[in-house]
């Protein structure tokens, strides 16, 4: 039994630094961005969180592209 993968969309998430717990610790917050195309180059997502993120002042720590697929047997 063969199975196919039809990639069906993709989630950007990025991570950020945004400011300092009273300890010290760097809170971490995160935006998504949901329903990118599922032909989204992994280039071109990083290129999009680059540049939406240079308009702010909390800096990235890191850049995810989580892709969905449905898995069909032929």
């Amino acid at each position: 039994m063969a199975v196919n993968a039809m990639s069906l969309n993709s989630t950007l998430i990025v991570k950020y630094q945004n400011g300092f717990t009273p300890e010290g610790s760097p809170v971490i917050k995160q935006k998504s961005l949901n329903d990118l195309k599922a032909d989204t180059t992994e280039q071109d997502a990083y290129d999009v969180a680059a540049a939406l993120f240079s308009l702010g002042q909390n800096p990235v720590t890191s850049v995810l592209l989580r892709k969905s697929y449905e898995l069909l047997e032929e």
